[in-house]
């Protein structure tokens, strides 16, 4: 968990700033999950924190969604390319490739549950880039 807030601060994912009074402020949750090798031992236990998004309304807290996953129509069209001009490929994991997207609305998100600020309990983060769920 530390790991993944961490990467937010590295990346400017937020700032910390007074709760707005008008405006909505959409609450995080903590997603945990376990990576298994090929024989199915646990080798690395993941926590992501998420926007609930489920609490936005479309037109008033955002205009767009996004996915941090290629479309299988963008993964062909690559591989042919690649092919064609004899690239070679590489495959890479990136573990923040989400905190890439710059956001022109103001979105809120509250400070998550067991890392609340002691010095400004009320504040909430107010997002640069964007941030799954």
């Amino acid at each position: 968990m530390q790991e993944e807030l961490n990467q937010f601060e590295r990346n400017e994912v937020w700032t910390l700033v007074p709760r707005p009074k008008t405006t909505n402020v959409i609450g995080t949750k903590w997603i945990f999950r376990n990576k298994s090798d090929e024989d199915g031992n646990i080798v690395r236990n993941k926590a992501r924190l998420v926007a609930q998004g489920y609490s936005q309304i479309e037109g008033i807290d955002f205009e767009e969604t996004f996915a941090p996953v290629a479309r299988l129509e963008s993964i062909r069209l690559l591989l042919s390319i690649s092919c064609v001009h004899k690239f070679k490929l590489h495959q890479m994991d990136v573990k923040s490739a989400f905190l890439n997207g710059f956001l022109q609305e103001e979105v809120f998100v509250e400070q998550p549950k067991g890392f609340v600020d002691a010095h400004h309990p009320n504040h909430v983060y107010r997002l640069k880039k964007a941030l799954m769920g």
